[in-house]
């Protein structure tokens, strides 16, 4: 009985320490900028994207599929790296901070190979943030009243 009661108990508290993950496949962009480590030479910096589509979602952190694990030389997950994802959600779209943590390859490593990644939330901006918990908490479905209204998208 007693050992029971503290399996419950363990349960309970691994459903409060864990966020809890939602399945919604919404279109992601994630961008960051070229590190110019050249020395003295100046070099413009370009912007690099990657396009994919999320897998599942929750308060902490974004599990997402691409098609490549780096841009250029730049790796998409390890060194701490910084990048900025935009999710198109129905009512509109939301930008974040975000650091991946780990990935898979899903397929043969062929040039057409899947990635599935999972990143860490950093920052949001409060307006997003609302934003983003009222898409979860209501199962992607749209609703009166919340619609985000974003900046003009330049790809």
């Amino acid at each position: 009985m007693i050992r029971e009661f503290f399996a419950q108990f363990n349960k309970t508290l691994a459903k409060r320490v864990v966020s809890s993950r939602y399945s919604y496949q919404v279109p992601i962009k994630l961008t960051f900028e070229q590190e110019n480590k050249t020395g003295r030479l100046q070099m413009p910096k370009i912007p690099l994207y990657i396009n994919g589509e999320t897998r599942d979602l929750s308060q902490s952190g974004i599990g997402f599929m691409v098609s490549s694990i780096r841009l250029q030389e730049n790796y998409l997950v390890g060194e701490e790296r910084i990048l900025n994802a935009e999710l198109d959600l129905p009512n509109g779209k939301i930008s974040m901070k975000v650091v991946g943590r780990r990935y898979e390859q899903l397929s043969e490593p062929t040039s057409s190979g899947k990635f599935l990644i999972g990143a860490k939330i950093l920052e949001m901006s409060d307006e997003h943030k609302e934003f983003y918990e009222h898409f979860l908490i209501n199962g992607g479905k749209l609703t009166q009243g919340k619609v985000l209204k974003f900046g003009v998208d330049q790809s």
